[in-house]
């Protein structure tokens, strides 16, 4: 390195000069320098002085002098792995040069490091070089960031720093401050949280700093890719600061905290969580774009808050937090009146309500018992004004996510209704009407309708109305406010099911009923012409009559179909709205059409009211008359159903149906299955035209054909697509564990699909496709529709018995008998389905249902499904059953099939039985499809539980069993050969049952006692059921059945 040329040398050098260096001229100096200690001296301090005026500590802190030769960056110095690493030896140079500083300056060498910190974090906060929002750090300045924590830990540890200074000297710059830089002071015990905000002497700019911060991070977060780096830290950093914050403000035991911790951390904590609750209300209130950023915090947040963050907290806090969230949605903003909330109820129910929303009230319902949500809404209400829209949301959700909310709402109701009529509460009032509609729009699966509780509560002499002259002024008073803001549906209601009224004081009632039509006449709705069957929690309008009258053909048809009586609604309105039911129900019921050879449901329904003189004669005959036209008049094109009618109300319920199955394959959303569900619920009420006055009376009993089961086509596109997505999602949430372990989806999807009013067509459909069509279902549906009917069954008590005919039995059949009936074994198909579908639900049901008392056994599974799949239950509940399931069996046919099935095809299972492995459940040996059924069936038939339960009296399979069963083969459809099916006859009558006790449903060895047993089954058999249903089959004629004649043959002589 060449010097510059001293002023005034000569500009031209001599040739054959050369430039000497610095260091050269130096050296030749100092020879010609005599040695002067004093000089020397002086020399040094001038250095010194030098140094110490142009010494800038906070550059010193980001670029560190190291050995002599080598700059040292700040990556350099914390590089674990670099050979240029010299931490220690720059912190201890870096205090060197505070200690030094601080001398001179003569401060504290405390307060300077923590001024020099300070000044160096901001100056890496104001170096980013990507858009940060002011939130979070780039990679460079992270790392400039982690190397300046370990300098000042260093300080930490040698007493050179103060974290109160510190702290004054970070609030001084808190608009350059990133929230990630005071996270990793937090991180790394630099400067907590909690010290940082308590140091701010402005309580309200401490909130207003960290509110904004936070707001910031949570806009940022919504914004990134969820697999970069970036999106990780902002997680993590919102994540710990809200667990500090709920912990901080929510901490219930004062023991915990520190006796130094600062008290306005709490205030400042519930401050921020409320403003950031009360952000993400008002965004979701004001509608915003849902790429906004406001919509993107709120997001953000409800996620947050949704998720498991709060649960990581050890301590009551969560408990308290969500508590207190509760109140603030409940009270926010509450501008609405009650009269508001009485028009507009309609439009927050759960499936209406904004996603985010019921997902933080699924989330608050993990923590808050359904008891505790209910005290606390009605402590909420007594104490506070309310945001009529956010308290009903959550009593929707309520309803939707606990099966036990229905019990609980009902009493809270009554509690209500009981204190309004013991003070002669208004509001109180309000608050009952209010509550039970609300739950009533989830429908009547869930909760009444209203129609069903306010007939049960006003319209019986036991109604608290009743009790004086005041409870009933009071009453019509508060119906009549209610007049002009009810919707047409309620005055309906209250006009059809009146409340119950001692005859002098008729007046009132007859005076509300006036100024009830007078509204409904300015609303130009006429009571007589509104429909049968009124959709309370339809938003719409009231159709026009005869568009409603032809929805209520159509219902009242099916309610006639299923129950085989006409509908009590069309005898109602027959009697008391007679101008709807003859200007408008029988025109729509009497349209002319070709009458079928065999009568359908429509014709069989008019010659019932035919019959029962609800059909004017002259209408009557000019219908027959127009029918008689119609015949001979070819069909034109113009009478051809259009397909796309029925795709229209299908189309949502379709894409419901798909949002469920999306929720099923990602674990990450099981817990918004319920929402998915009630929106199937709702949406499945459209697309059959149901209402939720459909009350289960309609449906007091299902009757359906199982020779001809028939369905309306609209009907059955709705229940095949309800069937098909329940073994869809069934496959789909095996794939991610077994059934024990998927929560209660199937449960609900049952409960909110197949309830009252769509059970008579689930089950005739099932009908169709078990009884009729069982061989050539592929393997996912077998294992579907068992698992379905295991939950049917589960639910049977609430439905009613299921009548089948041809011919009508004495009685009606529980739903799990009904499933069994469904089996049979007459051919080489049905048998092997018989086997399929009863090892799918016997696997199912013990994997689902490991360990349940046996009255939940009971009710998953017939006592004949349980004979015919004995191995279902766990030994502990066999032995629990045995003694309960032997008084209770009854239908002999319909309970023995699986071992008849077992036993009569695999010839291994007659051999002695061997110990199977009881740890595997068999559901395994069936998912994925498909599956080896009949290895599947042997391990089922060898499983530990199986052969347990064999042992018990109940469940042996007797010789009069054994004939019925085999009476019902076909010779001629047989699985087995001629051979075989000697040898199976040889073994069960020579080997089983003949040596068998008569306790254990042998023959005692008696030959006689075989044949007189055999002889009295055929008797029998030849006058069932099911030998009338085969009578024009003449093998199965007792004088012309080969099959009867092998059977005797089988005891003729024991060598045979």
């Amino acid at each position: 390195m060449s010097v510059s040329r001293a002023p005034g040398a000569a500009t031209h050098q001599r040739p054959g000069d050369r430039r000497r260096t610095l260091p050269e001229l130096l050296a030749g100096r100092a020879r010609k320098m005599k040695l002067d200690p004093e000089r020397e001296q002086k020399l040094r301090d001038s250095a010194v002085r030098l140094l110490r005026r142009q010494l800038n500590l906070s550059h010193l802190l980001l670029e560190v002098e190291g050995p002599p030769h080598k700059k040292l960056s700040l990556s350099q110095l914390i590089d674990r792995d670099s050979p240029k690493a010299h931490t220690g030896l720059s912190s201890s140079l870096i205090g060197s040069a505070l200690r030094d500083q601080a001398s001179q300056l003569g401060v504290p060498v405390a307060v300077l490091s923590s001024q020099v910190v300070a000044s160096s974090i901001v100056q890496i906060c104001e170096a980013g070089t990507e858009p940060s929002h002011g939130v979070l750090l780039d990679l460079e300045q992270r790392k400039k960031l982690s190397s300046l924590l370990e300098i000042t830990q260093y300080l930490l540890a040698h007493s050179m720093f103060s974290r109160l200074s510190f702290c004054q000297e970070m609030w001084k710059v808190q608009n350059s401050l990133l929230l990630e830089a005071v996270w990793h002071l937090h991180k790394q015990n630099v400067v907590s949280l909690p010290e940082l905000l308590e140091s701010h002497a402005d309580m309200q700019a401490v909130v207003a700093w960290l509110f904004r911060n936070l707001h910031g991070l949570c806009e940022q977060s919504e914004q990134m890719d969820t697999s970069c780096p970036q999106a990780d830290i902002a997680r993590a950093v919102l994540s710990d600061f809200v667990q500090l914050l709920v912990l901080k403000g929510f901490q219930t035991n004062s023991g915990l905290r520190g006796e130094a911790e600062p008290e306005r951390t709490p205030q400042v904590a519930v401050a921020v969580l409320q403003r950031m609750l009360a952000s993400a209300l008002e965004a979701l209130a004001a509608g915003v774009q849902e790429e906004s950023s406001a919509h993107r915090a709120a997001r953000c947040w409800f996620s947050v808050l949704s998720g498991h963050t709060c649960s990581m907290i050890s301590t009551d806090s969560p408990k308290s937090f969500f508590r207190h969230t509760l109140t603030q949605i409940f009270t926010h903003k509450p501008v609405l009146k009650v009269s508001d909330a009485i028009q507009m109820q309609r439009e927050w129910s759960f499936a209406r309500t904004h996603p985010l929303l019921t997902s933080l009230y699924r989330r608050l319902f993990v923590v808050v018992s359904p008891e505790e949500l209910v005290g606390h809404v009605q402590e909420v209400l007594e104490t506070h004004e309310v945001n009529w829209q956010h308290v009903l949301s959550c009593v929707s959700a309520l309803v939707i996510c606990f099966p036990e909310a229905r019990q609980l709402v009902t009493d809270w109701v009554a509690r209500w209704l009981a204190r309004a009529f013991e003070n002669f509460d208004l509001d109180s009032m309000v608050t009952v009407f209010l509550l039970v509609r609300q739950a009533a729009l989830e429908g009547p699966s869930l909760f009444l309708s209203y129609a069903d509780w306010f007939q049960a509560s006003f319209g019986s002499a036991r109604g608290l109305h009743g009790c004086s002259k005041k409870a009933l002024v009071f009453l019509f008073k508060f119906l009549s406010d209610l007049v002009p803001f009810e919707a047409p549906h309620y005055l309906q209601v209250h006009i059809l099911h009146p409340p119950l009224v001692p005859s002098k004081y008729r007046f009132l009632l007859t005076d509300y009923v006036s100024l009830a039509r007078t509204r409904l006449a300015d609303l130009k709705v006429s009571i007589e012409n509104m429909g049968l069957y009124e959709d309370l929690s339809s938003p719409g309008d009231i159709a026009e009559p005869h568009s409603q009258a032809s929805q209520d053909v159509e219902k009242a048809i099916a309610v006639f179909e299923h129950t085989g009586r006409i509908p009590a609604a069309v005898m109602e309105a027959s009697i008391f709205r007679r101008p709807y039911y003859v200007s408008h129900f029988l025109p729509a019921l009497l349209t002319p059409r070709m009458l079928p050879r065999v009568p359908d449901g429509r014709a069989a329904f008019v010659e019932a009211l035919k019959r029962a003189d609800k059909i004017p004669p002259s209408l009557y005959a000019t219908y027959r008359q127009a029918c008689s036209a119609a015949e001979e008049k070819p069909a034109g094109p113009g009478m051809k159903a259009d397909p796309s009618c029925a795709e229209g109300p299908l189309g949502p319920l379709t894409a419901a149906l798909q949002e469920l199955r999306a929720a099923m394959t990602d674990p990450a959303q099981y817990d918004a299955i319920s929402a998915r569900v009630a929106v199937i619920s709702q949406r499945l009420s459209s697309a059959l035209g149901l209402s939720e006055d459909d009350s289960s009376s309609e449906v007091a009993k299902v009757q359906l054909s199982v020779l001809v089961p028939k369905l309306e086509q609209r009907e059955q596109k709705v229940v095949d697509l309800l069937l098909t997505s329940f073994c869809q999602n069934l496959m789909a949430a095996s794939s991610f564990a077994p059934p024990d372990r998927q929560g209660s989806w199937a449960a609900r999807f049952v409960t909110a699909t197949c309830g009252h009013r769509l059970l008579p067509a689930v089950l005739t459909r099932l009908c169709q496709l078990l009884h009729h069509q069982g061989p050539s279902l592929s393997a996912s549906h077998v294992l579907g529709l068992a698992a379905l009917a295991v939950h049917l069954s589960k639910a049977g008590p609430a439905f009613s018995d299921v009548h089948v005919s041809p011919p009508a039995p004495a009685r009606g059949l529980s739903i799990p008998d009904f499933f069994s009936s469904l089996l049979t074994c007459g051919t080489k198909e049905s048998t092997l389905f018989c086997l399929r579908f009863c090892t799918a639900a016997i696997s199912y049901s013990l994997c689902k249902f490991p360990s349940q008392s046996h009255d939940t056994w009971y009710s998953c599974l017939s006592p004949g499904l349980i004979k015919k799949e004995q191995p279902h239950l766990p030994a502990r509940a066999e032995r629990c059953l045995s003694s309960v399931l032997c008084v209770q069996m009854r239908g002999v046919r319909q309970q023995l099939q699986f071992q008849f099935t077992v036993l009569r095809l695999f010839s291994e299972a007659r051999d002695p039985l061997s110990w199977g492995d009881a740890a595997s459940p068999p559901w395994r040996s069936l998912y994925p499809p498909p599956a080896d059924w009949q290895q599947a069936a042997l391990r089922l038939w060898r499983h530990r539980t199986f052969q347990e339960l064999l042992k018990e009296k109940g469940f042996h399979l007797t010789y009069r069993d054994w004939l019925q069963l085999e009476l019902e083969i076909r010779p001629d459809m047989d699985s087995l050969s001629d051979m075989d099916r000697r040898h199976f006859h040889h073994w069960a009558i020579h080997e089983r049952f003949l040596p068998e006790p008569s306790a254990a449903g042998g023959c005692d060895g008696d030959l006689e006692t075989a044949c007189t047993v055999l002889v009295d089954t055929l008797l029998d058999f030849c006058h069932s059921s099911q030998s009338r249903e085969h009578s024009e089959d003449s093998g199965l004629v007792l004088g012309g059945c080969t099959w009867n004649r092998d059977v005797l043959s089988r005891l003729q002589a024991p060598g045979n």
